[in-house]
């Protein structure tokens, strides 16, 4: 809701504060007293397009504040959170103008850009008149109205077109994936068969490079370690040693035990060359190998790295790598098999949404027959009572809302073809079509802060008491603005505010003055009687408020 609008040095504005009341709030004036001078002002803090020379002339800049009440479930709060801006019960938008048309916005003094505020705008307050084009003029806003007139829940057609366009993007992608593992599958063959062939487990080409690093410096070794197991064994070291023993035993008995420690250490001596030479016998057995062993055991290892080579992967990975190869061609050959279950998957989905999208369809279908029978209820007092409403519910293009196409048509006259209401209705039908439609719709949408701008031009006598009687329903669950000059409307407002130009030391200006009792009285019977207010047109003006 609107709380309160704060204007400074706009147009012929000096400055000027205006606290609005929830319910029907009428601005009345006389032609060119000022009152689209506050529609442009508060548009311009909406960031709704609208003149450029906004200043008044002789100021630097032009400043409009606008406060509004935001309910907890209120859009905004959505836009304000995107926006990293304050969420609060109160909102605040202020903007500046320079006279050289230089343009600032501000939520809750911080600088916003004109998207957020123009975003702001069209959740906060809707604008109406004889020249609408939001709603009623744009058959792109002609379903959502109807659903909200329905109360219709679009979630399940939302989550089946979802379902629906998950399930068709799958498909695609794997017939793709198909096309190009086919245009493969000769690779994919022989790069299967290549690897099973080779068999290679993690761990081979070390153990392998190992081998073939020992064989190849055994075959350098082997005469060197053969030539000292030579001089190690019987015919060396070892035979030397023992007739050392013989020679020392036999001398040990006549040496007094001098010759003890030597026999001890020479029998360690003799222990350890025994260790010794079983150790080089050892390797020297184990440098005796088949020449054709190097062989093999190079070309498996230079098997396996030009493999890991060919397919850019580690040898250790090979394996793994021939798992994936063998996980494609398996796709591939149950390929058409997986196609047709995603094909079946993909037709479950469509023809869910089609049962979703038919019965959603079917609450349109209702809901625009009422929606016609509600507004044609609504016509007759407006003294449109042969005028035909009627919302055409027709088959379009799918989408997450719906395959249904809606357009509100309206023949004038009996008899007339029916039309796109911008083409058939003149400016007046179109006004009290437009305010039939929002009487209707009124329950759908509470809460919301709506101004008619002279939605009642060009009626009067009871056609415009029945449209004030209409706005002051609407006003019930809404917050309305009506800048009129009809009498039968003002009177039917619960807040009135009057309009007027003045003339100081040769400037002028607009003002806005509260009226009530007496005051709003002599509005009313201005109204009614022109200039010169009579007693008679006082009484008219006391009958209006009291009926």
């Amino acid at each position: 809701m609107l709380r309160s609008l704060d204007i400074r040095d706009m147009l012929l504005i000096d400055r000027l504060e205006l606290a609005f009341q929830p319910g029907l709030n009428v601005l009345t004036g006389e032609t060119g007293a000022g009152k689209s001078i506050l529609l442009d002002c508060l548009g311009f803090v909406l960031g709704w397009r609208g003149r450029a020379d906004l200043v008044r002339q002789g100021a630097v800049q032009g400043e409009v504040a606008a406060v509004f009440d935001l309910a907890p479930d209120h859009p905004a709060r959505a836009i304000l959170a995107e926006a990293g801006l304050p969420v609060e019960d109160e909102l605040v938008l202020r903007r500046v103008t320079t006279a050289d048309g230089r343009k600032s916005g501000y939520v809750s003094d911080r600088r916003v850009s004109g998207e957020v505020a123009r975003a702001l705008g069209e959740v906060l307050v809707e604008l109406h008149g004889q020249h609408d084009d939001r709603g009623l003029m744009n058959p792109r806003g002609h379903r959502q109205l109807l659903d909200a007139f329905a109360g219709a829940d679009t979630g399940a057609v939302r989550a089946a077109w979802s379902r629906a366009a998950a399930a068709r993007r799958t498909l695609r992608a794997a017939e793709a994936d198909l096309v190009a593992m086919r245009a493969e599958e000769d690779y994919l063959r022989h790069a299967v068969a290549e690897l099973d062939a080779l068999d290679p487990v993690p761990g081979e080409e070390a153990e392998l490079d190992a081998r073939r690093r020992m064989m190849q410096g055994a075959v350098r070794i082997r005469e060197d370690v053969a030539r000292a197991l030579q001089a190690l064994g019987p015919e060396g070291a070892e035979c030397m040693m023992a007739d050392a023993a013989r020679w020392l035993d036999g001398a040990a008995g006549k040496a007094e035990g001098a010759l003890d420690p030597a026999i001890m250490a020479l029998g360690r001596a003799i222990t350890e060359l025994g260790e010794a030479t079983e150790g080089v016998e050892r390797a020297l057995e184990a440098m005796s190998f088949d020449p054709r062993d190097l062989e093999r055991v190079e070309e498996r290892l230079f098997a396996i790295r030009g493999l890991a080579r060919k397919h850019g992967v580690l040898a250790d990975d090979l394996g793994g790598f021939a798992e994936q190869l063998r996980g494609r061609l398996a796709a591939l050959d149950g390929g058409a098999a997986g196609l047709r279950a995603q094909a079946d998957e993909l037709a479950a989905a469509e023809a869910g949404y089609a049962a979703a999208a038919a019965d959603l369809g079917a609450v349109r279908a209702k809901a625009a027959r009422a929606l016609d029978r509600a507004i044609a209820a609504e016509l007759a007092p407006l003294k449109m009572e042969r005028a035909v409403f009627a919302t055409v519910v027709t088959t379009g293009e799918a989408g997450p809302e719906g395959s249904d196409q809606v357009e509100f048509t309206v023949a004038t006259n009996p008899g007339a073809p029916a039309g796109p209401l911008n083409r058939i209705a003149s400016g007046g039908e179109l006004s009290r079509f437009l305010l039939a439609l929002k009487v209707c719709l009124a329950r759908a949408q509470p809460g919301q802060t709506l101004i008619f701008d002279e939605i009642d031009r060009g009626v009067g006598g009871a056609t415009a008491d029945a449209v004030g009687r209409r706005l002051e329903r609407l006003a019930t669950g809404a917050q309305i603005l009506v800048v009129t000059h009809s009498p039968q409307v003002a009177a039917r407002g619960a807040h009135h505010w009057r309009v007027e130009k003045r003339v100081t030391g040769g400037v002028t200006t607009s003002t806005v003055a509260a009226l009530d009792g007496p005051a709003r009285v002599d509005e009313l019977a201005r109204m009614l009687s022109g200039e010169n207010v009579t007693e008679a047109a006082r009484d008219a003006a006391r009958a209006l408020l009291s009926s």
